[in-house]
This record gives C-alpha cells, structure tokens and sequence, in this order.
C-alpha cells in the first residue's frame, strides 16, 4: 500500500527518564506519542556538511564559529557525541548513507577517480537506495548539492530514486561557479542540463535558495530532502558578509573557512525558517552530520585525534544531530556511538514504511531510542576498512583497534577511558587485539574489492612527510651528546 495514502498509526507509550543532559542543553519538552496520530507521515531532510570537523559547530562546544541554527536544531533533538560516518572520505561515506550498508560489501570503497572513463565507477545501480524507496512509496523527492555517486549521467540523481536535481556530480567545484579547464557539464546542474554560470552566486547560498524552493512547491505533500553541501570543503571561499562574521578570529585559515561554516549555518536556519512558516517544522525528521572529519584547511575535530583520511576519531566521528519534534524527545545528548548506516532504518520507521524485502540493512532503526522507549541504542560492532583492507578499525563497547595507514602497527584504545587515542593498549593487551582482529575478519569476508584504485592513498605519504618534516626541523638544533657537570 502506498505510504502516503494511510495514516501513521499512533504509539502509545510512557517515556522512560530521559539522560543526563551535558554542555548546558536543557530538556525542552516531551512530545506525546499518545495523542493524536499525524495526518501524513513526516517529511525527511537529510542534511550533510562536508569535511565539517566535530569541533566546529556550537553544540559540540565550539566557541569561534558562531552556529546559532545548528544549535537550535541540536536543542530541538538528540545530540549524539560519538555520531560516526561510514567513512573517512566523501564519496564513500556517502555510498554507505544511500545504500544503508557499508559500502565494502558494493565495492565503492574509495572516492571515485578524478579524471577517468570507467563507466562503472559509481554506486551500484542493482542497489536500492533510501531515495528510491521513499520515491516508491509516494514522497516527492529533491537531491541539493553535491551527489559524488559516479560521474556518468546513468549514476545521476534523477536516475536514483530523486524528482528534482540541482547540484554538483563530482566531488568539488569552485563556490563562484567556475569550472576552470573542465566543461559547463562539470558544473551546477538542473535535472542534468547546464545551469549558466552567471546564475550561480555563491554554491552555499543557491543550494539554500534551491531548497526553500522544493518546500515551497511540495509543502501540501510528504517530501524527501537530500540537502548536501559541499561547504565546508575546499576551495576555501566565502563571500565578505559571511567573513565579516568571523572576523574576530586571528588565524586566517581558521577565520577564512570558519565563514563557510557561517554561510551552511546561515543556510540552515532559512531551510529551517521556511518549514516553520510552512507549519511543517513540527512533523520534519532532520538529520544532520557531516561525511566525515575535518581536513586540514582550518577545520578542528579537537578534542579528537587525527583528521579527514584517518581512522583515528577525527576522521570518522562527526557532528551528528537527528530532530522530529512531533515525535522525538527534544534536548537529549547521547553518549553512546551511533553510525550513518542508522540513517536509512530510522527514516523508513519514521515514515512508517516496513523495510523491502531482500534489502540487507546494516544499521538500526533509533526510533526506539528517540522516542524513549528504551533508554539507550543498542550496543554493537562498528566496522572500517580503507583502501582495500590497506587500513582498517574496529569499535566493540569501549576498545577500538585501529590498523592505520599513516602508523606502522596495530593501535588499541579504550576509548572510554582515553576517548582521545593518546595511549596505545596494543602490547599491553593482546588477547583483546586478537578479539577484535578476529571481529573484522569475519566482517571483513563478506566484503569485496574496490572496483577502482584510491585516489586519496598518495595523501598518506604527503602528510606523513610533512609531519616528519615539522619534526626533523624541531629537532635540528638538539646536541646528541651532553656533557657531564
């Protein structure tokens, strides 16, 4: 039965005491699934930030880049503190997002290549997608922003499951709509035709307008909105009124990109104004997380070690936030980790759409948790892998066990008590390596091999060079031998 033509059926339930709530966010209020049951299922937003360090926003305890809508919006959900993506890099993780399963087992493991004419370099089309199942079940669906799921037009967005395109096929375009020695169709594009340069403004601020456009047409009907911003990855641009608002940060790096965060912030909060206006804020499942860590442009994962590429907590935990305020308990900080994979269950139960048979989700469904009636997600393995099998993590409860590319052996951590990778466990404990090991490489038979090389991996050696290099020069002056007093 097509989903938007029955009504969700409502739950009843008793709340069960909500958690601690950390860093000043209070409870709000306490939705009533008791009451009456929505007249249509939700609309979905799904919001992704791209290269977005964890300690770049507000509501993790940022205090440079003002994200007063992003606040607004953690303070109408649940905060998740150990929210992971899929992947260290762009183009996998968002594989891992659409598809619902980590994207090892499509072979989509690496960004797809820069320049290239391998048809096949894209995420799978034999696999079904979040989009096209919400398509399928009756929602109008828009994709906004950057796709990164294969370059060929069979790969595109309105051949996935999305009514409306507008957006970026590849991985990075210059903000002003420049696509310097590459072709118009490198650009923006509409539903795959050429959107002239001289429309484009600034990439932030049209995606913003695009997507108060696709509410304002569908307002009356249940929608899928797909809003990635390419901010704030490189090229590190941002227009004066956006850096005017960070102008009292000293490092220019740090102020430059803190203004790209400022401009995806800014675009939130009208995305978020206009379903207000619309009356549809109440009854919109948002999500928002960033694909993976921040790079190293003027983005901050601290606390965290490491940065976009690694496997260390930097590269993989991201800000995340999921709100229903219909629904959802509103004010909450969860502890425990979380995964993109999660994603896609929870959006089908929000919608009240039952999961299609054969199609092999990897993460959970949160809405329990959400909405109170179990007390926290549940506890299990989260997996990585890189490059092949070349780098790979594994996170059971508390250990994680880290194989880098960027550090010659095995690191294990107990991330609850040394939640920032300082202290390697791995010789002190190696029956728990063992454990682990052991968890991956039965996670890890089920996966296949990249169907195209990395283009990332020549980063490894770069930034291994140049943190060497940051170190020999630190050194140069030591005397090697001292003499007795």
């Amino acid at each position: 039965m097509n989903t938007i033509r029955r009504l969700l059926r409502p739950c009843i339930q008793t709340f069960a005491t909500l958690p601690a709530v950390l860093a000043g966010f209070a409870i709000l209020s306490l939705p009533s699934l008791a009451a009456a049951p929505a007249s249509r299922p939700p609309n979905i937003i799904i919001i992704l930030a791209d290269d977005l360090g964890w300690g770049d926003v507000g509501f993790n305890g940022c205090t440079d880049i003002p994200t007063p809508n992003l606040d607004r919006l953690a303070a109408d959900g649940t905060i998740f503190r150990a929210g992971y993506a899929t992947h260290p890099y762009c183009s996998p993780s968002r594989a891992g997002l659409m598809s619902g399963r980590y994207q090892q087992r499509l072979g989509h493991e690496c960004n797809t290549p820069y320049e290239h004419d391998d048809p096949e370099a894209g995420l799978p089309l034999d696999q079904p997608i979040l989009s096209e199942i919400l398509h399928n079940e009756g929602y109008r669906t828009a994709m906004i922003g950057k796709w990164h799921l294969g370059d060929f037009p069979k790969f595109w967005p309105n051949r996935r499951g999305f009514d409306e395109w507008y957006g970026i096929y590849g991985g990075g375009l210059d903000y002003w709509g420049d696509t310097g020695d590459k072709p118009p169709i490198a650009g923006v594009l509409r539903n795959g035709e050429i959107v002239p340069r001289e429309e484009i403004t600034y990439l932030t601020d049209n995606f913003t307008d695009e997507a108060i456009r696709f509410i304002d047409r569908n307002a009356d009907h249940p929608f899928f909105l797909y809003l990635a911003y390419n901010a704030p990855h490189a090229p590190i641009q941002a227009p004066a009124r956006y850096l005017a608002m960070t102008e009292h940060i000293e490092d220019g790096a740090r102020a430059a990109y803190a203004a790209m965060v400022v401009g995806m912030d800014i675009g939130i909060g009208r995305v978020l104004d206009k379903l207000r206006r619309e009356d549809l804020y109440e009854n919109t499942l948002v999500v928002f997380y960033s694909d993976n860590g921040g790079h190293l442009h003027g983005a901050s994962n601290a606390p965290f070690r490491g940065n976009k590429g690694m496997l260390f907590e930097g590269g993989i935990r991201v800000p995340f936030v999921i709100s229903w305020p219909q629904r959802f308990h509103r004010g909450v900080v969860c502890e425990e980790p979380i995964i993109a994979l999660d994603i896609f269950p929870t959006a089908l139960a929000a919608a009240g759409i039952p999961v299609p048979g054969g199609l092999d989700l990897e993460g959970i469904d949160l809405t329990p948790y959400l909405t109170g009636r179990t007390s926290a997600p549940p506890s299990r393995t989260l997996f990585w892998r890189v490059s092949g099998g070349a780098g790979w993590a594994v996170r059971q409860g508390d250990y994680k066990l880290v194989h880098s590319i960027f550090k010659p052996a095995p690191l294990l951590f107990d991330l609850r008590a040394d939640p920032f990778e300082h202290h390697n466990l791995a010789e002190a404990m190696p029956e728990k390596c063992r454990e682990l090991e052991a968890l991956y490489t039965a996670w890890n038979a089920a996966n296949i091999p990249p169907k195209w090389d990395d283009p990332h991996f020549a980063n490894r050696d770069i930034q291994v060079r140049e943190r060497q290099r940051h170190i020999d020069r630190a050194m140069a002056g030591e005397k090697t031998t001292r003499t007795a007093p």
